[in-house]
């Protein structure tokens, strides 16, 4: 898999990221790029079209539409040609700039597909609208406002507030001003979109650098992803807006540890995040870790992390005043749990236990019981998480490496996701931005990342919908097969 020089020689340019041999990399190349024009295709002949009905089919009638095998074809053989060139090369491009000049042709394709994977855009779209047209998107929904393209939103979102902060409603109100139509406005959050993950890009390598991870790994993981093609290029999904974000304020407090003015900047830019989507906070404790200059102790901690903090107070306030919208952005998150899959682990296990229920008679109601619960519990792992982290780097003795609590911020994310009562395709972006470079094995990530791709039709639909008793039941017996090992594990 590398060059000449001997497996020491090899090692070390795994190590250090430089340029590596790799066989069948062109064809990777290319195959991925064939993916991604199947994939754009069946998006022009059923993708989320403004004029399709939203989510209102299933695969079988999808199958039965005028172009639906077509379709069907294109999609199922771009999603196994992009994953599976994603994955030949989980341990790295040969090197970075081809892992760039590959991800940016893959991306070419979808970028001017019409949107893939969800409809989501549309709700984006409406929101804009709502807030532009001096409703409040946080008290009414897109319907009651009166949004002139709500029949492509779909159904279930017609009615709830918006679930985003202040700063994205204020990007999608800006697309609408500037779009002038339906079609601008799509274009131009298509193109906020790529924005974040030019941001995010251009963070990757020195970030990668700083967790002594070779870059050309981080690159390809991230930006070569499937996911990353459909949902948040051709999806134009906030995911993006908000990764870019959180890597560039990660990247400013790791290469400025305790610096006053940097840390300012690093806490503002984590905060443009979480005003973004509130799903990044999680990261922010973690940040303040990488922050500390010098030895982790109590008085330096509470003086480096107090300038982030500060920071991104200031980011937070700012923007909800600015949006004259103030916090109303919060109470918006509670709706996002609307949606019920066997996706989210433990709405898949409030499924088996409502099944259970009925067996016996009974229909105890389990889903938001264990949804509720899963909340607690990802408070108490993230406490721990952060706590051990604490814990190493004071242990240490000496100035630590930022790989260490950059990781800690990657599991903070990862359990985010599990524990979260609602789980999506896109939402596997948020740690693989992470996890991509401070993990020291890529398969087990890798491999559920790329399986999530596989959840979504052109069209918007989910998958999940339609498997929902036997995706709950496999989803449990799963997380039961994790727990078991991992017990045993910690143990031995």
């Amino acid at each position: 898999m590398v060059g000449s020089g001997g497996p020491a020689a090899g090692r070390r340019r795994l190590r250090e990221g430089a340029p590596v041999t790799t066989p069948g990399a062109s064809l990777t190349r290319y195959a991925g790029l064939l993916g991604a024009v199947l994939l754009a295709v069946a998006g022009y002949l059923g993708g989320a079209l403004p004029d399709a009905v939203p989510l209102g089919v299933t695969p079988l009638s999808i199958w039965r539409a005028p172009d639906g095998p077509a379709t069907l074809a294109c999609w199922l053989a771009g999603t196994v040609l992009l994953v599976g060139a994603w994955w030949s090369l989980r341990g790295g491009a040969p090197s970075t700039r081809w892992a760039y000049v590959t991800a940016g042709l893959w991306a070419l394709p979808l970028l001017v597909a019409p949107p893939l994977g969800s409809r989501d855009v549309y709700s984006y779209a409406c929101q804009g609208w709502t807030y532009a047209h001096g409703a409040d998107p946080y008290a009414v929904g897109v319907a009651a406002a009166g949004c002139p393209w709500l029949e492509t939103v779909a159904p279930i979102w017609r009615d709830t507030p918006a679930p985003y902060g202040p700063v994205f409603v204020l990007l999608a109100a800006l697309a609408v001003q500037l779009g002038g139509g339906l079609t601008g406005t799509l274009v131009l959050l298509r193109v906020t979109a790529v924005a974040g993950l030019l941001l995010a890009a251009l963070c990757l390598p020195r970030l990668a650098r700083a967790a002594g991870v070779p870059p050309r790994r981080a690159v390809w993981l991230l930006l070569a992803c499937p996911l990353v093609g459909v949902h948040l290029v051709a999806g134009a999904h906030n995911d993006a807006v908000m990764v870019g974000l959180l890597l560039c304020g990660l990247l400013v407090a790791v290469r400025r540890p305790g610096r006053p003015a940097a840390l300012l900047l690093a806490g503002a830019l984590l905060g443009l995040a979480v005003t973004v989507k509130a799903s990044a906070v999680v990261v922010v404790p973690f940040a303040a870790l990488a922050a500390v200059r010098g030895r982790h102790t109590v008085r330096a901690l509470l003086r480096d992390g107090g300038w982030l903090a500060g920071g991104l107070l200031g980011a937070v306030l700012v923007t909800s005043a600015l949006s004259g919208l103030g916090f109303g952005w919060v109470g918006g998150l509670t709706r996002s749990g609307d949606s019920e899959q066997w996706t989210s682990p433990p709405t898949a296990v409030g499924f088996v236990m409502d099944y259970a229920g009925e067996l016996i008679g009974r229909n105890p109601q389990a889903v938001p019981v264990v949804r509720a619960a899963a909340l607690l519990l990802l408070a108490a792992v993230l406490a721990v998480l952060w706590w051990r982290v604490w814990r190493d780097l004071r242990e240490s003795g000496e100035p630590a490496r930022p790989r260490a609590a950059l990781h800690g911020a990657a599991l903070a994310l990862v359990a985010t996701v599990v524990l979260s009562p609602v789980f999506h395709p896109w939402y596997a972006t948020w740690p693989l931005a992470l996890l991509a470079l401070t993990a020291a094995r890529t398969t087990w990530f890798v491999l559920p990342v790329a399986a999530a791709a596989f959840l979504a039709l052109p069209d918007g639909t989910n998958l999940a919908r339609f498997t929902k008793a036997p995706g709950a039941l496999a989803m449990t017996a799963l997380l039961l097969t994790v727990l078991v090992r991992t017990t045993r594990r910690s143990r031995r």
